[in-house]
């Protein structure tokens, strides 16, 4: 009875197998994106003072392709970028996608090619046309950790 089992579940799964694209059951890769999109993960329940244009900001992030690679992180190096906001300091996408957050806030920005580095893209890590993800955390706006 313990083989007819096993028998059976193999039986569903290459089922599944076969009418499912692995990417769909492994979440392997996402859609490319044509505009920015922002989704708030996170957001403090106080929150004060917004970043803006011209405001020295630092950012925690891990940037992914679409296939899931991350290209980069500032988590791993334990060290949060430091840049203006809206001086084109960064990528377009990151200027329009951190803009208005809080410190302490998460958001994931799917960034068009457009807005991140092109058709040229920044060989080796990122192809040319790449839809970038990033997983961005606001560390600080003008060196105050404790804007909330």
């Amino acid at each position: 009875m313990a083989n007819f089992r096993y028998v059976i579940a193999f039986a569903l799964l290459a089922t599944v197998a076969t009418f499912v694209p692995a990417d769909a059951l492994f979440g392997a890769k996402t859609k490319d994106v044509t505009k920015l999109q922002i989704g708030v993960k996170f957001k403090p329940e106080k929150c004060t003072v917004k970043a803006k244009s011209g405001d020295e900001i630092k950012v925690h992030y891990t940037g992914r392709l679409t296939d899931g690679t991350i290209f980069d992180s500032s988590i791993e190096r334990k060290t949060p970028i430091s840049f203006t906001l809206g001086q084109r300091q960064v990528i377009d996408g990151w200027d329009s996608g951190i803009n208005g957050m809080c410190v302490g806030e998460k958001r994931k920005l799917k960034i068009p090619s457009h807005m991140g580095y092109g058709d040229q893209g920044s060989p080796p890590t990122i192809p040319g046309g790449a839809t970038l993800i990033f997983e961005t955390e606001l560390v600080a706006i003008n060196g105050d950790k404790t804007q909330n």
